[in-house]
């Protein structure tokens, strides 16, 4: 996409492993007027961020190599504030504590709903300018908790 098509809601970082995965939330993204930037791991979206600056991160935790938890660590040590929204296929409680006191905005369980994951976008991008940890997030499949 290109500099003249992006959307005015923002940018949406996509970083997932399955290609699926990553081709099926760029459209849901692009069909609610985000822009969709999609990597295949967590070492290619870091190395985006010399040159890309998300509105917000959709972030997997279980991929080969740096894994989500491995990437919102490096976010936190390189002082990058970049809201970001779990999504993942192995929830647990020990997981979604863990996510959400890293201060992950919101934790969603796959699959998800439309409709959820774009509210969960929203309100992350609205929690920017505030203190994350007061906007944290817990969904189960569709279902605020």
């Amino acid at each position: 996409m290109t500099g003249t098509q992006r959307c005015v809601r923002g940018l949406i970082a996509v970083v997932d492993d399955e290609p699926s995965v990553r081709s099926s939330l760029a459209r849901l993204l692009r069909s609610a007027e985000f822009e969709a930037s999609t990597y295949p791991s967590g070492d290619d979206f870091l190395e985006s961020l010399n040159t890309v600056d998300p509105d917000c991160l959709v972030l997997d935790l279980r991929m080969p190599g740096l894994d989500g938890f491995d990437v919102l660590s490096r976010l936190a040590g390189d002082g990058h504030r970049i809201p970001v929204v779990v999504l993942t296929s192995f929830p647990s409680a020990e997981v979604r504590s863990r996510a959400l006191s890293e201060g992950v905005a919101a934790f969603l369980e796959k699959p998800v709903e439309r409709s959820t994951l774009v509210h969960a976008i929203e309100a992350a991008i609205a929690s920017r300018s505030t203190a994350p940890e007061s906007h944290n997030l817990s969904i189960k499949r569709g279902a605020a908790t």
